[in-house]
């Protein structure tokens, strides 16, 4: 076991990949000579080449086009998208091309590209370097969905992302890239060295896809999230003295809908957490999910705790952002309902 953040897992596990299979490429903005913008391919094109390590242009349509055809003529490619709020330009390459190709060529052809790309707030990036699009791509068939919450899971899923047939949008939240968050912005500022790491295999293994993790056991109340909330879940938790079963959906799509039911029935209580925008968010999906299989256990009804309705705001972010104080209060009312 090695200590690493998320940003030096994440390199660990393309390195690993790459090292393994020579069919894996890489692809992307900056990513090659500079590193990355948050160096997560640092060092990479200095060990495998220009031609496994490609710096591309800015033009996202371009780079996700070209990976379908890198992987239709048999090569694993992985696209980082610098920012997700940057993959619009490339969404119809995505929605029209990526997740159509196995259906529409009958199983003949199919493209397995993992396309990277960091998410959500709390850096300060405002209105277009914050947004977490996950649920838009997530109503999209033929396409999973991952986002990890630790620097373990981080490694395996990608590992498992790269080795899948299927296309993959990998999304990063890169406020937790360096170390937990517990979405107190009032706390004294840290330095990034000083971020506590997680113990992360330095050779090859997966995580599988699919599959949600039950982060902490509990009884009385079932916390379904993902990403930077799993820490804010557990700060919130820990402030209220609730005994909460925190679940960490880990892959968006497919979900594991048996892990989730099964704590809810158990718990009958339920809130649920994302840092996108609440109204046609994914805890819309997860409440509707929840509330077909656990109906007659739920005590009280589900609650949400997401962010705003708006565009992520740069003054206001920590308003925005579902922090520790907005996760306690969702979760004394979910006590209190009942």
């Amino acid at each position: 076991m090695a200590q690493m953040n998320m940003i030096e897992a994440i390199r660990s596990a393309l390195d690993v990949v790459m090292e393994k299979d020579s069919n894996v490429v890489v692809l992307g903005e900056d990513i090659g000579y500079f590193g990355g913008v948050f160096r997560c391919t640092e060092g990479l094109q200095q060990k495998y080449g220009e031609h496994r390590v490609i710096d591309a242009p800015i033009a996202e349509g371009g780079i996700i086009g070209a990976a379908i055809g890198m992987g239709v003529n048999g090569l694993r490619p992985v696209a980082e998208i610098q920012f997700a709020d940057y993959i619009y330009p490339g969404f119809d390459q995505v929605v029209s091309e990526l997740a159509r190709l196995r259906y529409r060529s009958c199983g003949e052809f199919f493209s397995p590209v993992t396309i990277r790309t960091p998410c959500g707030g709390g850096i300060r990036g405002g209105q277009t370097h914050s947004q977490s699009p996950e649920a838009i791509f997530a109503h999209v068939s033929g396409i999973r969905i991952v986002m990890p919450s630790n620097p373990y899971d981080a490694k395996g899923l990608l590992i498992s992302s790269i080795e899948s047939d299927d296309p993959v949008i990998f999304f990063e939240p890169k406020r937790i890239y360096h170390g937990p968050f517990d979405g107190d912005p009032d706390k004294p500022a840290v330095s990034w060295a000083s971020h506590p790491k997680g113990e992360v295999p330095e050779d090859w293994y997966t995580v599988p896809l699919g599959t949600a993790d039950v982060v902490r056991p509990g009884t009385e109340l079932t916390i379904v999230t993902y990403g930077t909330l799993v820490h804010v879940a557990e700060a919130a938790a820990d402030e209220t003295g609730v005994d909460a079963e925190i679940i960490d959906v880990r892959t968006i799509a497919p979900l594991d809908v048996s892990t989730l039911t099964e704590s809810v029935c158990k718990t009958g209580r339920c809130l649920i957490a994302h840092e996108a925008t609440q109204f046609c968010g994914y805890g819309g999906e997860l409440t509707a999910t929840i509330q077909k299989h656990c109906f007659y256990h739920l005590e009280v009804p589900i609650l949400r705790v997401a962010g705003w309705d708006t565009p992520y705001p740069h003054a206001f972010e920590w308003q925005y952002f579902p922090g520790k104080k907005r996760m306690a209060a969702g979760i004394r009312e979910v006590m209190e309902g009942g």
